[in-house]
């Protein structure tokens, strides 16, 4: 995602980012990540290593898919069935039906079939009424891959009928909603997890253990952003260009066509399926009252990376710009959004309850953007520290790069110990051990297939699961993303619609975070009956 770096800068970036890793081991001598070095090199190794869940002993626990989309697609996918075996599914929508077995020839979609074998059909049962699934005692737990307004009725239902969830992000429609899937795990004692699977990238859990030697130096800003192109113009069968002033032709994959399968199946009972039309249930993330819009679909990913890098903490406020202005069609949500947060610096507080402050110059401040109009940078977060920048490119590679008197893109780093700190110094890239360091970083873990982590999320949560009766409540393992965690990603997204909407400077509420108090920043926000 960095503007003007070559392709011989952005592998000195990488080969920086290696020997930090590296040195640290080496002047350290201490169990730097969890064993994931080997002669200075960041190896591929066992996620579960790291993440500190284990084999499962016995059968693969039951699953139940609900919602076959595009989510359920890549969790389908994605999934390991020595530990999720999926034996039921649910979807209204025919060609969801059809598209769960076969998957695609290319992508992250493989299909039941991939994993069960072409008679998997035989061996996974379809209920069109989800509530029919849940009734089925085979199943131990369910995955929610459906749109969001209907994330928290089928979490609530599904755990009072007894079974452990794992619901895609974001976790609700409002915040109120994330509070009562909470409460309703407590009470219903269920496991709870929600899909942020940046909680389960290793190349995440490699940048937050730099971040934690201070290599980078005194952190005050990170530019996030997720940017796409849906403004190229499309060309008719001739090669020329399609004319529409009211830029439908435009379309991006949030505006995809209405298969006609679906069209014919579903559109006399669409109301009664609580839609208002064909379009509300196919292109769902268009509309306010089924959808959050890009701070829920995208932004939620980055400022959850963001809140990760600087130790989970909690925002203080956010302000922003949001607007439609591109499309010219009947979607609801903005197209371009532009938020500004203010996090804690570490001695922002002088207290861990976080109740008095000590110094409120202590800022980070993270700005985030998503566009779709220009993909000249498309996604990824750049930390930037006194001594250092880290940047994190399309959950692929890490890449760094040292401040300081010469010190630039074409600098590789070298690390010196004094006073007990480690500090980042420039020299040459060229020659000797500097361009060994930049062929060793040709075959790290930045060149290596990278997960972006929804394989290990279901792992965990089908180990937590497995242990869930075979330990006390208090030595009970939760999901690195369970609902606490999960419900203040929601808030930080959340929040800043209504700062957008608002037109106003938000300050979040100690309150807000709290599932055991009413008080939410989307009081306003009353959902719609949606049946679904």
């Amino acid at each position: 995602m960095a503007i003007d770096l070559t392709a011989e800068q952005k592998e000195v970036g990488k080969a920086n980012f290696q020997r930090v890793v590296g040195r640290h081991y080496d002047l350290n001598r201490r169990d730097f990540m969890k064993g994931l070095l080997a002669a200075g090199t960041v190896l591929p190794i066992s996620a579960a290593a790291y993440f500190g869940y284990q084999k499962l002993h016995g059968n693969p626990v039951k699953a139940g898919l609900i919602g076959a989309g595009d989510e359920g697609g890549v969790l389908v996918g994605e999934h390991n069935p020595e530990y999720l075996e999926f034996i039921a599914y649910s979807d209204i929508r025919p060609t969801n039906q059809t598209r769960i077995f076969a998957g695609e020839p290319t992508g992250p979609r493989k299909g039941f079939n991939r994993h069960y074998g072409n008679n998997s059909k035989n061996k996974i049962k379809l209920y069109p009424d989800y509530r029919q699934l849940l009734e089925n005692k085979d199943i131990e737990v369910v995955v929610i891959a459906l749109p969001l307004h209907l994330h928290a009725a089928v979490a609530i239902d599904a755990m009072k009928a007894g079974k452990h969830v794992l619901c895609e992000k974001l976790m609700a429609w409002n915040v109120n909603q994330c509070k009562e899937m909470i409460r309703v795990a407590d009470e219903t004692d269920r496991c709870l997890a929600i899909g942020h699977q940046r909680h389960y990238s290793m190349l995440y859990a490699h940048a937050v253990e730099v971040l934690k030697t201070g290599d980078l130096g005194d952190i005050r800003h990170i530019r996030a952003l997720w940017h796409r192109n849906n403004a190229l113009p499309r060309l008719d069968k001739d090669g020329k260009e399609i004319q529409d002033p009211n830029h439908k032709v435009y379309k991006d994959s949030w505006y995809p066509e209405i298969p006609g399968d679906d069209r014919r199946e579903l559109e006399g009972q669409i109301r009664q399926l609580g839609y208002k039309n064909m379009e509300e249930l196919v292109r769902w993330r268009l509309f306010n009252r089924t959808g959050g819009g890009l701070m829920a679909e995208l932004g939620s990913h980055q400022l959850d990376a963001c809140s990760i890098f600087l130790g989970k903490v909690h925002p203080l406020a956010v302000s922003g710009f949001g607007g439609k202005l591109f499309y010219r069609d009947e979607r609801e949500v903005d197209d371009h959004v532009f938020v500004t947060f203010e996090f804690p610096g570490p001695g922002y507080f002088a207290d861990k309850e976080r109740k008095v402050v000590k110094d409120k110059n202590d800022l980070v401040v993270v700005t985030y953007s998503s566009i779709s109009t220009n993909s000249f940078e498309p996604y990824g977060e750049c930390v930037m520290g006194n001594h250092g920048t880290m940047i994190v490119s399309q959950e692929a590679e890490i890449m760094l790069y040292p401040q300081g008197p010469g010190a630039g893109r074409s600098t590789a780093v070298t690390v010196s110990q004094g006073k007990g700190l480690t500090v980042l110094d420039s020299s040459a890239s060229t020659g000797g051990p500097e361009q060994n360091a930049v062929t060793a970083g040709k075959k790290s873990l930045g060149e290596a297939p990278v997960s972006r982590g929804y394989r290990e999320e279901m792992e965990d949560f089908a180990y937590c699961v497995r242990m869930w009766n075979q330990a006390d409540k208090k030595d009970r393992r939760l999901p690195r993303c369970h609902g606490r965690v999960a419900m203040a990603d929601a808030i930080i997204a959340l929040t800043s619609n209504q700062a957008m909407h608002k037109n106003q400077r938000i300050e979040f509420q100690h309150a807000w975070f709290d599932p055991t108090s009413n008080e939410v920043p989307d009081a306003d926000m009353k959902p719609e009956p949606v049946t679904g």
